[in-house]
């Protein structure tokens, strides 16, 4: 089976996973990650994109800053690393998506095991390289490293909205292009 190669709206989905305040206090580069997250969830927004949001054992790591948090769609709670097998984010998935585009925390535990299980269940993975981070940096890098070994497309937040848009002719080109100039 052929896995997408290029991201359209109506079958892409945004997956912004775990960008939560006690992960953030341990990450370098938070408010960068938080910035990108923003600029896909606006994306998505003002695109039509289908977005979830997962949050890993919030009584314990905390909430989604709430100026991202207003962008998405409320939260889904998970103790398990990988989203698959997450309610919210298994009904998103099922609904003819063929390309998720996966941003947040941590690179190496969330955001790697949720990308090798959506690659065997056949679904094209991007990962927005400059919206995920880990805590240290050689996680990060060796993740990125074996994704794209395994077939995940590695892009950046950028090309992601570009992508979307297709053309400059694209009725919200403007709008998309005032994010990635105002970042």
């Amino acid at each position: 089976m052929m896995l997408p190669m290029r991201l359209t709206p109506s079958s892409s989905l945004l997956a912004v996973i775990d960008v939560q305040e006690r992960l953030l206090a341990a990450i370098p580069e938070a408010d960068r990650i938080v910035a990108r997250c923003t600029r896909l969830a606006e994306a998505a927004r003002i695109l039509g994109v289908q977005a979830v949001l997962t949050e890993q054992y919030p009584k314990g790591l905390g909430s989604t800053p709430p100026a991202l948090a207003a962008l998405l769609p409320p939260a889904a709670a998970k103790m398990a690393f990988s989203c698959a097998g997450c309610g919210g984010f298994d009904v998103a998935v099922a609904s003819d998506i063929s390309s998720v585009v996966l941003a947040g925390l941590e690179t190496h535990v969330c955001v790697a095991q949720t990308a090798l299980d959506l690659l065997a269940r056949g679904v094209g993975v991007f990962v927005a390289v400059d919206a995920v981070t880990s805590r240290h940096a050689v996680d990060h890098e060796v993740a990125l490293r074996r994704l794209e070994g395994a077939g995940v497309v590695l892009t950046t937040t950028e090309a992601v909205l570009f992508e979307w848009c297709r053309s400059a002719e694209h009725p919200q080109f403007q709008a998309i292009r005032r994010l990635v100039t105002s970042a």
